[in-house]
């Protein structure tokens, strides 16, 4: 299996067809008062989806593509790297348990930010950095966040993710969902997505369920 390619979480099902139903989330059909929405685009979306997924007061999170505007994209046509989406990760979460600015704590953490169009070993402007902001509140807190990290002098190159309003998420195809816990022996989730959330795991222990 050949692992370091443009396309990345590669897998046999890549050319899979969608199923032709609308896989658009709508806010207001997954949260409620007490929960609160994130979208966040770090690279592979079965690394991040198993990530936030683990983290305490983080009630569903989703793989998926935003960032584009045709409707209801297919992994293949993301995969092509020209539809304007990226491999993200819709994140319903308690701000009550956990804070929207713990969650870009850890998406900077998890993900070099300084590359563009690269997360390693995936490459290819589906898999740029992007924090989708739903409020002013969000793209502050981003915007401060970044300008924190600036002033550690934490990085050799400068932060490029970007930090854009929130336009739509759509759901990846039923068979991306849970990919790192049904295909434990896959290729790239053996090689890739596994050491990439044991370290995870160990940098943000305290927060796990």
């Amino acid at each position: 299996m050949v692992l370091f390619m443009s396309t990345a979480c590669i897998n046999n099902q890549s050319s899979k067809p969608g199923t032709g139903e609308n896989r658009e989330i709508k806010d207001n059909a997954d949260t409620n008062h007490n929960l609160q929405k994130a979208t966040f685009a770090l690279g592979c979306f079965w690394h991040s989806e198993e990530m936030f997924s683990e983290l305490k007061g983080v009630k569903e999170a989703l793989p998926g593509y935003a960032g584009g505007k045709t409707k209801n994209p297919t992994y293949d046509e993301v995969s092509s790297g020209t539809t304007g989406y990226a491999e993200s990760v819709d994140i319903t979460f308690d701000p009550k348990i956990i804070s929207y600015q713990k969650l870009v704590e850890v998406f900077f953490t998890e993900h070099d930010p300084t590359t563009p169009n690269y997360a390693a070993p995936d490459e290819g402007p589906q898999y740029r950095s992007v924090l989708f902001y739903r409020s002013e509140n969000q793209k502050n807190t981003a915007e401060q966040y970044i300008k924190y990290l600036v002033s550690l002098k934490k990085y050799n190159n400068p932060i490029i993710t970007q930090v854009v309003p929130f336009s739509g998420f759509y759901k990846a195809e039923d068979y991306h969902i849970h990919y790192y816990r049904n295909h434990p022996d896959q290729g790239y989730i053996a090689s890739v997505t596994r050491p990439e959330i044991e370290k995870f795991r160990k940098d943000f222990k305290d927060l796990l369920k």
